[in-house]
């Protein structure tokens, strides 16, 4: 009885995990209709916790890859855009919070109501 119930727990703690981001889907639109974006290296551990904490919502950020293919420096658009760190969430009228942020600092930045997990 007791090997079950752990079994049970377990299988509800990975399937909740599973799920998370699932309900960011309004913020991650929101954010995209508010003109933010993200600037992101695909070699950048803080950019992969950022697009974790989105889940399968992060396909509706506006991302930017700033790296070249084997960290070969940085694309155009990002030095241009003098992208120093990453992940850089740059906001209308180019306001900009740099490094991992909690998705209730990028919903109150932008104006855009965050659901309940």
């Amino acid at each position: 009885m007791i090997k079950a119930f752990a079994v049970l727990t377990v299988m509800a703690v990975f399937l909740a995990g599973c799920g998370a981001g699932g309900n960011n889907d309004a913020l991650a639109s929101c954010l995209t209709e508010k003109g933010v974006k993200m600037y992101g290296a695909y070699w950048c551990p803080h950019c992969a916790n950022q697009k974790e904490m989105f889940g399968s919502s992060f396909e509706k950020i506006d991302y930017v890859e700033c790296s070249l293919p084997n960290r070969g420096g940085q694309t155009e658009i990002c030095i241009e855009k003098n992208i120093e760190s990453y992940p850089t969430w740059e906001f209308a009228g180019g306001s900009r919070l740099v490094g991992e942020q909690k998705l209730e600092a990028l919903a109150v930045k932008a104006g855009c109501h965050l659901s309940p997990q």
